[in-house]
């Protein structure tokens, strides 16, 4: 599958609904990183796949990756039919 065509199945899905596993809500509340929600969809809206996982055992999941302002993000996500599943964030 091309980047492109996983990173509109990312974006469809997090239209629909987005939920943040524990893994992810742990990583956003790091005192080194305090990622935001708003920082999540920047990175979904503006960022591009850097890594695809086909073979994941969550489904298909992708890395994104993005500047914002001068801070780079990565969110590892799955989308699914009805929301995406943010996996796992960096900053």
């Amino acid at each position: 599958m091309s980047s492109e065509v996983i990173l509109d199945l990312v974006k469809t899905s997090a239209a629909k609904k987005i939920l943040f596993l524990p893994h992810a809500v742990r990583q956003m509340s790091r005192p080194d990183r305090l990622i935001t929600t708003k920082d999540i969809r920047h990175v979904i809206e503006h960022g591009e796949v850097i890594e695809d996982y086909p073979e994941d055992t969550r489904g298909h999941s992708c890395l994104i990756s993005c500047i914002k302002g001068d801070r780079p993000l990565h969110v590892v996500c799955s989308p699914k039919k009805d929301y995406l599943a943010i996996v796992s964030t960096r900053a």
